[in-house]
């Protein structure tokens, strides 16, 4: 056999195995960025069949997060309330979540579910990274705790 000849049983080997590599679950990466944000007595967790839900303290509001699962097409959703509803002048607090949704609340959004004012983004999980996970969860409690109360303050009833 020439020198330059490949071993045809050596180029058809195996590859390394990706056991024991450092593949950290979207679950250790969630509870991990909760660790570093949680400003309470420590994250609440619950486990069902749709998935893991998290809460935890950050500044004067409470943060949920939601993981669906953990494939590809499994969802992770964080969300915040500010404000509960009625408020008073619900056009003017319209109009002004609006403009925040298009000029301030980057990744994240307010919206209304039931009878409060949320922030909230939501991502499948298909190539997302941790230093996304960590924006995404980030970007809702600071834009949570920078809102509630100048919205409590401005369009509460209570």
């Amino acid at each position: 056999m020439p020198n330059d000849a490949i071993d045809m049983d050596l180029s058809y080997s195996t590859p390394p195995s990706d056991t024991g590599l450092d593949i950290v679950s979207y679950v250790d990466t969630i509870e991990a960025v909760i660790a570093s944000l949680d400003q309470g007595d420590g994250a609440m967790v619950s486990q069902s069949d749709q998935g893991h839900l998290w809460r935890f303290r950050y500044g004067s509001v409470d943060v949920y997060a939601q993981l669906t699962g953990e494939t590809e097409t499994d969802t992770l959703t964080v969300w915040s309330p500010v404000l509960v509803l009625p408020a008073r002048d619900e056009p003017r607090l319209m109009k002004l979540l609006l403009e925040k949704n298009c000029n301030e609340t980057l990744e994240a959004r307010f919206g209304i579910s039931g009878n409060q004012v949320l922030v909230i983004s939501s991502r499948i999980l298909k190539d997302i990274s941790p230093a996304e996970i960590s924006r995404l969860m980030t970007i809702v409690a600071t834009i949570a705790d920078d809102s509630d109360e100048a919205l409590l303050a401005e369009f509460g009833l209570a």
